[in-house]
């Protein structure tokens, strides 16, 4: 499936059909998976690369508006078997999502293979998938520099914490909610957690408070950004790694990694996921235009904007 073209930024991760039901609303299989809610954000920014497995029952029309934008699909492989799904629900806390089931399907035989082009991407994104497997894609990855980035959850910190420690050891970014950054570095205040972790080998933790923003620590600057000011979200599945395709989108567009870089990127990571959250699962992004995201992004400037202080 695609074209095995080169590509700046690759995501390793799923694709999944999801059916949530919120206070909102109520949708069942449709497309999700964190390699596709990265890839719709990321490539408003640069060319990206999916490595993901999908089953019989999935139909790649579904795939097409990731077409349109030269999302390439070479690393997409069918497999034997059905396509990952999950369904879950929301109260009226969106922070908190309900597992109703899971069904692991062709990921429990899922083997990620970077195409040869896959290799040399300057950035790689290790999305929420077992440790061993993000171990595997790192051993593959021939361009020395490359920065790294990775996202985990707290089945892998309580059930494979070595193998994830190994992992977080040989990459440049950690991008985490709250609560697993606790439960990793056993520390209850985020600034210490992140400096632990940051003493392990990574340069920078990137820390999801969800409708709160987020909190970046590198090791001598602390970084605050808050959420956009939404009046409706109905589904916030997807939006972590949406989120974390518009950060690491934007610094593959610059190619450089540093602080000013990395807070920009840090912003319109946010400003993705307020587009991601006004409908359920990729709907929002499909249709959404790169005029948007700048007058978003103009918005969301005058929001946390302010003077000097004049005493």
């Amino acid at each position: 499936m695609g074209t095995g073209n080169l590509v700046s930024l690759a995501v390793i991760g799923t694709i999944a059909f999801d059916s949530i039901k919120t206070p909102f609303g109520e949708e069942r299989n449709i497309i999700g998976g964190s390699a596709l809610h990265f890839a719709s954000s990321a490539s408003f920014f640069t060319d990206v690369g999916i490595v993901a497995p999908i089953g019989e029952d999935f139909d790649a029309k579904e795939l097409d508006f990731l077409k349109e934008r030269n999302v390439d699909l070479s690393g997409i492989k069918v497999l034997d078997g059905k396509t990952f799904r999950w369904a879950g629900k929301y109260g009226y806390d969106l922070n908190l999502a309900i597992t109703l089931s899971t069904e692991l399907n062709v990921l429990e035989d899922f083997e990620p293979h970077l195409p040869e082009t896959y290799k040399y991407a300057n950035f790689i994104f290790l999305a929420n998938i077992d440790p061993d497997l993000q171990a595997k894609v790192i051993d593959q990855v021939k361009n020395r520099d490359a920065y790294v980035a990775l996202d985990t959850m707290n089945f892998w910190i309580e059930n494979k914490r070595e193998a994830l420690l190994d992992v977080i050891r040989r990459v440049d970014m950690i991008v985490v909610n709250e609560a697993e950054l606790r439960e990793i570095s056993m520390e209850y205040n985020l600034i210490k957690g992140a400096k632990k972790l940051i003493s392990m080998g990574p340069k920078t933790i990137v820390i999801k408070r969800g409708e709160y923003g987020v909190f970046m620590v590198n090791p001598d600057e602390v970084f605050l950004c808050p959420a956009y000011p939404l009046e409706e979200v109905f589904d916030p599945t997807g939006a972590g790694d949406t989120f974390a395709g518009g950060l690491m989108g934007y610094l593959s567009n610059v190619g450089t990694v540093s602080y000013d870089a990395l807070k920009q990127a840090v912003i319109l990571g946010c400003v993705m996921a307020s587009f991601n959250v006004e409908d359920f699962g990729p709907k929002r992004m499909k249709s959404l235009t790169h005029r948007e995201i700048k007058e978003r992004y103009s918005s969301f400037r005058k929001c946390i904007e302010f003077g000097d202080l004049k005493l």
